[in-house]
């Protein structure tokens, strides 16, 4: 089938079934273009939550459609790609994240959306790249707390906070480790009037040469608002997409990663769906998300605890 001719065959399939398409920023832009609604991954899973649709295809990776089970149990919850995982989400097993509680009894678990439902389970607050920051300054400062998976995100709150009584979890996401100090540096000396922007999972010294440091939703958002005209963008490619759509008088470049074979730095996992197993996953309601259901409402209660703060 033509390109053109998927399109066509899934938005049928989509009006036939009362079905919705979420997609993630970092998915092919082919993808993002047959969604119904396009962002990050708990702002999708909310979106799930909320809107009257019985099936909800995810595409993205499994972690995302798990959280988006977890907020909406009556729904079949579909991914079109089951083993499309996250280097970050696989650096923090639920069996080692209860090993370390019980080594750090009066921690308080503060865990990453980016987990399995499984670590979700054992946490007792979530958080996203968003609101990290606002979820850490909910706790009391004398109350130690274990903040799962990503160090690098960990470590950024902990200057911005301050506090010394983190134990912080020692995962990455493989893309956003990659980037390449040096290369950046050399497209800022290129592009002298172009402002950086960076994801909060990115190394250290790659946030403290940027002009502004936030989520994707965030990193859009700031574009949009800025004078700047040119922006180097550091986080996953796939957000390009959406970024030259909202604004197309401004230009993005792609930070590159160390490998000097690759021109951006692109998640594997996110790429892996299609608009071809989008349609199989539409045309045979399958594969679908399964989740136990002590441990959902565990899961659950760490969002909702997550959403409770103000």
């Amino acid at each position: 089938m033509t390109k053109s001719e998927l399109v066509q065959r899934i938005q049928q399939l989509k009006t036939e079934k009362n079905a919705v398409i979420l997609a993630h920023y970092y998915t092919l832009p082919e993808v993002q273009e047959v969604a119904d609604y396009l962002g990050d991954s708990l702002a999708l899973s909310v979106k799930a939550r909320d809107i009257a649709a019985p099936i909800i295809l995810f595409a993205g990776v499994n972690f995302m459609a798990e959280t988006a089970k977890v907020l909406s149990p009556d729904k079949k919850v579909l991914i079109p790609v089951p083993e499309a995982g996250c280097s970050l989400a696989e650096s923090c097993e639920a069996a080692a994240l209860a090993k370390l509680k019980e080594q750090y009894p009066d921690h308080k678990v503060v865990s990453y959306v980016n987990t399995s439902v499984e670590v979700k389970a054992l946490t007792d607050v979530c958080c996203t790249s968003t609101n990290a920051l606002q979820v850490v300054e909910s706790i009391p400062r004398e109350q130690p707390i274990i903040f799962a998976p990503d160090r690098n995100l960990g470590s950024y709150i902990q200057k911005l906070t301050g506090r010394d009584n983190m134990v912080i979890w020692d995962g990455a996401c493989t893309v956003h480790e990659e980037f390449s100090l040096e290369k950046i540096l050399q497209l800022k000396r290129e592009n002298p009037q172009a402002k950086i922007v960076a994801h909060p999972e990115c190394k250290a010294y790659i946030i403290e040469v940027a002009d502004y440091v936030g989520s994707t939703a965030g990193i859009l958002e700031f574009c949009g608002k800025d004078e700047a005209e040119e922006f180097i963008v550091v986080t996953e490619a796939g957000i390009l997409a959406e970024m030259r759509k909202r604004f197309p008088e401004k230009n993005f470049i792609p930070a590159p990663p160390e490998d000097s074979t690759c021109a951006c730095n692109e998640c594997r996992y996110m790429k892996m769906v299609t608009l071809e197993n989008i349609l199989s996953c539409l045309e045979n309601e399958s594969p679908e998300v399964h989740l136990d259901e002590s441990v959902r409402q565990a899961a659950e209660r760490s969002i909702q605890n997550m959403v409770a703060i103000k």
